[in-house]
Formats: structure tokens, C-alpha cells, sequence
């Protein structure tokens, strides 16, 4: 029988399904140690921009799985899309059942206000050059593949992992800055608006602390990735942590491996039509 740590609210995002970058395996074992009352899904959960037939593990469609498997069992789901998912977009405010599709959601935690999106819409990169950012994001796809084959013979060295993208990101000025930037507005327009929480992803960057101006103060939360970083924001007895798959220890669960109902071709047609129907607006 598995035991399951009770919280609240857990916060993933940028999951990246249907790129080798994106580590569903460990994703599946973090959804298995949980049984939140509300999952938010932060945007990018699937990756649409880079979406290909020829890709898509069964691990990853066993992430989708479980979704629906919490959401089946009373698991409030929430949806948020983000900019690689944004083809959703055009159902947002839907609801089937438990789940919903929406691009922003304010909740009430314990007599405080808590905004979540995804970010992207204060990124100037993907509003006024998308192409470029698609561009960018094929890229950083072929890093992380590469990343995973050298931390693959790290670990059979017994060597610790190392991340490419990381090393990239920190060695420029101009990456640092934008980030700082990201942050900064997100807080302030968060402190402008009454929120005590604000609550995004996008940038990869798992990070939570306090943010005060002149007009008040609020509480920056991003939930990070599992594409590099595996870490998601978790909501219990008043209180968010970072959760980082990591460092915080698990009990081994295994992956569960019954028949799955959603069939990776349905899944596939489902990804094609979205992505035709974008392409005739």
C-alpha cells in the first residue's frame, strides 16, 4: 500500500512532455508521493511548439496518466497555459470534470491572495519576437539531449551530474539580467495589485522570497522545471517550500504500470489537430 504525504496545493510547470529534454520519469515519481487537494499545472506542461510524432515515451504519456488518475480520484487540476502549450489558449475558462484550462487563476489561501500564471506575457522575447524564441527553443532542446548523454557517462563514473544550459545561462550577463528583470516586474506589478503571493514558472528558475517597495510587499514564488532543475512548489499548513526531487528524499514508489486508457495515438491525433487548427487562423 502506498502513503501518500498529504498537502495542500503542489505547483508544477515546465514539464516539457515530447522533448528528451524533459525527465517525465522523475516527474511520475513525484506525482505518485503526493495527494494534493488542488494541482496547478503552470503552463508548458506539454510542449506543442516542439511536439513530433516521432517522440513521445511512455513516460511521458504515463504522466498524463496520473493527471487524469488525481483528477478522476477529486484532485482539483488546474490548467494554466503557457507560451510552448499556448494553443490551448483558445479553451481557456473550459472545465471537463476536475480539470480545468485557464491562462491566470487568483485563489484565496488562508485569508491571503495568490496569483498564478505562467509568465510568458512579461517575457518581451516571446511577445515581440516568437519565432526567434521557437528558434531558441530547439536549440535549448538540442542542449539538454546533449546534457543528458554526458551526465549519462558521469554517473556511470560516479561523478555528479552537470547541467550545460545552467552553465550557459549563468556565464551571460545579459541572461542574468533578463531573469532579474522577469522577476522584478512580476513582484512589483503583484505588490501593485494587493496580491501577498505570485506564483509563475517560465524561466526555469525555482526560487521563493520576499519582495518589499515602497507600496508593500508580496512573496515571489517560481516553481522551476523538470526539465533540468525537478522541482515544484508545494502549499501546506500556511506555508510554501520548494520541493526539489534531488534533495528531498522519497520513499522508492514504483511507477505504476496497468493498462492506461488514453492511448498514445489518441494523444497524438489530439496534439495534431490543436496544432492544424492554430496554423488555419
Amino acid at each position: 500500500m502506498k502513503i501518500r504525504r498529504k498537502i495542500e496545493i503542489a505547483v508544477i510547470s515546465d514539464v516539457h512532455l515530447g522533448t528528451f529534454g524533459c525527465h517525465a520519469k522523475h516527474l511520475l515519481t513525484y506525482l505518485n508521493s503526493i495527494e494534493p487537494k488542488k494541482l496547478i499545472l503552470n503552463g508548458d506542461i506539454i510542449d506543442i511548439w516542439q511536439f513530433s510524432k516521432r517522440y513521445f515515451p511512455k513516460s511521458h504519456l504515463k504522466v498524463i496518466k496520473r493527471i487524469m488518475t488525481m483528477a478522476a480520484n477529486g484532485v482539483e487540476v488546474i490548467y494554466i497555459t503557457g507560451n510552448h502549450d499556448e494553443m490551448l489558449r483558445k479553451f481557456s475558462n473550459t472545465t471537463i470534470g476536475n480539470i480545468s484550462i485557464v491562462d491566470k487563476a487568483v485563489l484565496e489561501l488562508d485569508g491571503k491572495k495568490a496569483w498564478f500564471f505562467h509568465g510568458d506575457v512579461f517575457d518581451i522575447s516571446i511577445q515581440n519576437a516568437k519565432w526567434l524564441a521557437k528558434l531558441g527553443g530547439y536549440g535549448y532542446d538540442l542542449l539538454t539531449l546533449i546534457n543528458s548523454c554526458v551526465n549519462w557517462y558521469l554517473e556511470k563514473r560516479g561523478k555528479e551530474r552537470y547541467s550545460l544550459s545552467q552553465k550557459v545561462k549563468n556565464g551571460v550577463k545579459g541572461a542574468i539580467k533578463h531573469i532579474n528583470d522577469y522577476e522584478k516586474v512580476i513582484s512589483e506589478l503583484a505588490i501593485e495589485n494587493g496580491y501577498d503571493y505570485v506564483i509563475c514558472g517560465h524561466i526555469h528558475q525555482p526560487k521563493m522570497e520576499y519582495v518589499q517597495n515602497k507600496h508593500g510587499k508580496t512573496m515571489y514564488l517560481n516553481s522551476g522545471d523538470w526539465v533540468e532543475n525537478f522541482t515544484a512548489l508545494e502549499y501546506q499548513f500556511k506555508r510554501w517550500k520548494i520541493y526539489n526531487f534531488n534533495n528531498d528524499k522519497l520513499a522508492p514508489f514504483v511507477t505504476e504500470d496497468e493498462d492506461e486508457n488514453l492511448e498514445v495515438q489518441d494523444l497524438i491525433a489530439a496534439i495534431t489537430i490543436v496544432k492544424r487548427a492554430e496554423k488555419k487562423k
